[in-house]
């Protein structure tokens, strides 16, 4: 979809969403944007980048957004949207459909301090930013759900919510930093030369946030994997305890098994002629089980 026009102050502003191979065309046609540009700023496998076309005077920028899978399991992926400035006009590229990146351009445009094409260029960025923090405070409630369940009986569906997080974090987590580390590059490319005061405190301000939710989904995949950890050795310590019950209760129900599988035997036998003899079979079984978990917990096997 090719939105109608719009202006920031004067300068004209093209928004697409989930464009089709018709509006690609269009794009081409229409308003001169190379075929591979199009191509590079709609794959949804791109990662973060920032190039500069010094023929054209073109400047691209490609920047990382959460987007949901599943909200209710907290399951998030990234995907890539784009903003390309083409001779004198802005074009927005949201191929994912993005709600997080829509809000961010709206957001920009209806902000009365942005007042030129940068600043609305910036003014999203620090939006999208922004967008990760509800993201990392709903991974922190999951995880400390997850942590009181340490103490009670895990069950599957906590594991699956656990691994749910882990890769949310996982994601997220790496589209953060590689955000940040083009964030901390813009100021030295073309984009930012000549930058006055106000474009140099919005280079710090979108820095600054970037830095925070890096620190946040930082210390998230740390608690997240402590959990995990101790949750695989809870994990352990039960399969542990539950063979070692299993092993001891094969061992007693093997004595009277070897007792009784003696005197079945079609052959004559020391006390197999006594009125009582299966009664005495019996004691002995019992004597030598008590004998063996005397010897087990003397070992400290028990």
């Amino acid at each position: 979809m090719i939105k109608p026009e719009k202006t920031i102050n004067g300068t004209k502003w093209i928004e697409t969403i989930q464009i089709n191979a018709e509006e690609r065309a269009t794009l081409e046609d229409q308003y001169g944007i190379d075929e591979d540009i199009i191509e590079y700023v709609t794959d949804n496998d791109e990662s973060t980048n920032y190039v500069y076309d010094i023929n054209e005077d073109d400047q691209l920028f490609i920047f990382l957004a959460p987007y949901a899978l599943d909200k209710d399991a907290l399951r998030y992926i990234t995907q890539p949207f784009g903003m390309l400035l083409h001779k004198g006009v802005l074009f927005t590229f949201n191929q994912s459909g993005i709600p997080e990146v829509n809000t961010a351009l709206y957001s920009a445009l209806d902000n009365p301090e942005v007042k030129s094409v940068d600043a609305f260029i910036l003014e999203t960025l620090f939006t999208v930013v922004v967008s990760f923090i509800p993201i990392s405070r709903a991974i922190t409630k999951k995880r400390n759900y997850l942590d009181k369940m340490l103490n009670r009986k895990t069950k599957n569906s906590d594991l699956v919510s656990l691994s749910y997080l882990q890769q949310t974090l996982t994601f997220l987590s790496s589209a953060v930093q590689t955000n940040l580390s083009e964030l901390d590059r813009l100021p030295k490319t073309h984009f930012g030369v000549g930058a006055d005061q106000d474009k140099i405190d919005l280079f710090e301000d979108v820095q600054i946030e970037g830095e925070q939710v890096q620190r946040m989904f930082e210390i998230e995949t740390q608690v997240v994997d402590r959990i995990d950890h101790t949750l695989n050795s809870l994990a352990n310590n039960n399969l542990n305890d539950t063979m070692k019950f299993l092993t001891i209760w094969s061992l007693t129900m093997a004595v009277p098994t070897i007792i009784s599988g003696f005197y079945g035997m079609n052959v004559k036998l020391p006390l197999a002629g006594m009125q009582y003899a299966w009664m005495l079979t019996l004691g002995i079984s019992v004597a030598l089980i008590v004998a063996m978990l005397i010897m087990l917990k003397f070992w400290r096997k028990m």
